[in-house]
């Protein structure tokens, strides 16, 4: 595999788990500072952001710069540290 093919598929990795990161930097803010998790506002912040980040991996996949088995590992991971958030925030309620 050409080395250019390779930057650029390391590259689109790192920038959409920089983009997974923000999204869990973000709601680890909301949760700690200013709603809880069943406000309207947290599931709409939620909700748009893992829409936005599931499109930048679709498109990352149909351009073959990332496998769909590694967007979907990105997005599952988020998931799981999303539910490890919103749980410690249930429990500390």
């Amino acid at each position: 595999m050409p080395e250019v093919t390779v930057d650029h598929r390391e590259k689109a990795y790192a920038l959409l788990k920089a983009d997974a990161d923000k999204i869990l930097r973000l709601i680890e803010v909301q949760i700690e500072n200013l709603t809880m998790p069943q406000c309207p506002l947290y599931e709409e912040v939620l909700d748009t952001q893992m829409f936005g980040l599931s499109r930048e991996i679709d498109f990352a996949a149909r351009l073959n710069l990332i496998s769909e088995n590694e967007g979907k590992a990105l997005l599952e991971n988020l998931e799981r540290q999303l539910n490890i958030l919103h749980e410690a925030a249930q429990k500390s309620v």
